[in-house]
């Protein structure tokens, strides 16, 4: 009982301390750009919040239903692309806007889904990846001269709320990003401990055997599939609104593979794995790595070691190498409970390679 209270007071007390940081004028040197309740900062806080999300949405197609997916981009992309053309180009209103973006963002990954889980393994991740591709030529190539190509577009803000434009402002484009975090947070965790989360693990660890048990695997991976490609665009919708416009680079396939390496970091099908490498990984990228570049330590250090060290991708990866070498459940199961679940979950790999995960019997 008390364990219970805790995993739920716990997570609350967190949202609650979140919701009053733009209250809050103290300033942490060298840590951030500024004062916590400082324009840049909320930014930098409000970027983590929207890649912790992200890494959550893919954790469900990676973590909790096996599947490697090469597009997620794609998805992320549309929710920045479709908004900011609505609004600026073909110039409608926000709530229309939103409204047609949810819409593509539901049957876009409906179609591509149901096409690329035709396929498995290598194979399903070279067809998305083709999809994503598909999307960023359509953005450089600038169809109607819609995207502006390589150069990107800003947002018109007049057809945004006022309250979520300016820098004064930006308090409440922190409040949208941490509202989006939690949403998605409630409906991963209400999806895979609902009777199609049970079976997503259990294709994860053997789909042959969901298949024996009568249940069609191909529909229950669309579930998630569709699920985690609308929250994606969700996500990138609050992109956009954070940042302001729209640039190629949200195409690109370096943003999947970021969001693998963040769910790797955190834990993969853990419950704040991906959650803690999202703002983990983005805080590094974004504010403490190229910080330690630029200090005047690295500076007088000799070339050999100042170029890699003044390089955040370097010191990136050399992270990534470490935690997957000493870590390899990710930074989630350092909890006592997370390496017993890890061990079990190893002891049954050994002793029955085959067997899936429990909870699909009680899916049928």
């Amino acid at each position: 009982m008390i364990r219970r209270f805790l995993s739920i007071a716990l997570p609350v007390a967190l949202v609650v301390g979140l919701v009053f940081v733009p209250k809050i004028s103290a300033d942490i040197p060298k840590l951030l750009p500024g004062a916590i309740n400082s324009p840049g900062t909320l930014q930098l806080f409000a970027t983590c919040l929207i890649f912790a999300g992200l890494a959550m949405t893919y954790d469900l197609l990676f973590g909790f239903t096996g599947l490697l997916s090469f597009g997620h981009a794609l998805y992320f992309a549309v929710g920045v692309y479709l908004p900011a053309i609505a609004m600026t180009r073909w110039h409608w209103n926000f709530v229309p806007a939103l409204a047609l973006t949810a819409g593509v963002g539901l049957l876009l990954p409906l179609v591509v889904g149901f096409v690329s889980l035709r396929v498995t393994g290598i194979a399903f991740a070279m067809v998305t990846l083709a999809f994503a591709q598909v999307g960023a030529v359509l953005v450089i190539k600038n169809p109607h001269d819609w995207t502006h190509g390589e150069e990107g577009f800003a947002t018109d803000y007049r057809k945004l709320p006022a309250s979520l434009v300016g820098v004064f402002n930006t308090k409440h484009l922190y409040w949208v990003a941490l509202g989006f975090a939690v949403v998605v947070f409630l409906l991963i965790r209400w999806a895979v401990q609902s009777s199609p989360g049970r079976v997503w693990q259990a294709i994860r660890e053997n789909e042959l055997r969901v298949e024996v048990l009568g249940l069609r695997p191909h529909w229950f991976k669309l579930m998630a599939f569709v699920l985690s490609s609308f929250l994606a665009t969700a996500g990138g919708a609050v992109y956009l609104l954070v940042f302001g416009g729209a640039t190629p680079d949200v195409t690109s396939p370096n943003v999947t593979l970021t969001l693998l390496i963040m769910v790797v970091l955190g834990g993969t099908g853990t419950r704040w794995g991906a959650v803690i490498g999202g703002v983990l990984y983005t805080y590094l990228d974004k504010q403490a790595l190229p910080a330690i570049g630029g200090s005047s330590t690295v500076e007088h250090l000799p070339g050999v070691l100042r170029t890699p060290i003044s390089q955040p991708l370097f010191l990136l990866g050399a992270l990534f190498i470490l935690i997957v070498f000493f870590l390899p459940g990710g930074i989630a199961r350092l909890s006592v409970r997370g390496r017993r679940a890890g061990l079990r979950r190893l002891e049954q790999t050994i002793a029955t390679p085959s067997a899936p995960v429990g909870g699909i019997e009680e899916a049928t």
